[in-house]
């Protein structure tokens, strides 16, 4: 039986100039992740991340922390939609509320770019694509006794996560809201298929170093 570890990207730089940057806060949740591995012995024996900064800082301050691991290989099939982008053309004064004002002009702007409204670029039916794809590469690299960490973003964890249990992306939107920055979502691959063995872990997180954006 082989693992594949789904994690979220630390805090990124909200209302900064380049939202795809660690904030401070978000590299050492990173980094309490990689002390986590190193207290337990844990290590990957392969990573990959997607193509965005904020998820190539997290694995780097991961396992730089942990003491253990190769590295990591760059898959962009693990990228975030493009949330910012989304929702101001969905609301143009969102990006100017505050993250609970904002997250509600999300929600509503994914609502309706699943329903086929236009979006920002890509299409839902891209993204859920890529997804998708993305993931079936990585169990292909999950074999027994393989353990594959994924840095990636809350989007793409809600989406597998909705498949998993649903079968479908019913789920997504609800699971999306809820995915705690540098979390592990961890999926155990094996003879009866995938199967999801824990959501949004983050016992590795102190009280004060939990968020959500």
């Amino acid at each position: 039986m082989g693992s594949i570890h789904l994690i979220r990207h630390g805090q990124a730089s909200w209302g900064a100039a380049d939202y795809d940057q660690l904030s401070e806060l978000g590299s050492e949740q990173s980094a309490a992740l990689g002390m986590s591995w190193e207290a337990s012995g844990w290590a990957p024996t392969w990573a990959v991340a997607g193509g965005m900064k904020r998820h190539a800082q997290t694995a780097i301050s991961t396992i730089d922390a942990s003491g253990q691991g190769d590295g990591y290989d760059v898959d962009p099939g693990w990228d975030e939609f493009d949330h910012l982008a989304l929702t101001r053309a969905h609301d143009p004064a969102a990006l100017a509320a505050d993250p609970k004002a904002f997250q509600a002009s999300l929600n509503d702007a994914l609502a309706a770019w699943r329903a086929g409204a236009p979006g920002a670029g890509e299409t839902y039916e891209d993204f859920r694509g890529r997804v998708m794809d993305a993931f079936e590469r990585v169990v292909e690299q999950a074999g027994s006794g393989q353990r594959v960490a994924v840095f990636t973003s809350g989007g793409p964890i809600a989406l597998v996560v909705s498949h998993l249990l649903a079968g479908d992306d019913s789920l997504f939107q609800s699971l999306n809201d809820v995915v705690i920055n540098a979390s592990v979502t961890t999926v155990i691959v094996g003879q009866t298929g995938r199967r999801l063995l824990a959501f949004n872990e983050h016992g590795h997180l102190p009280k004060d170093m939990v968020t959500f954006r």
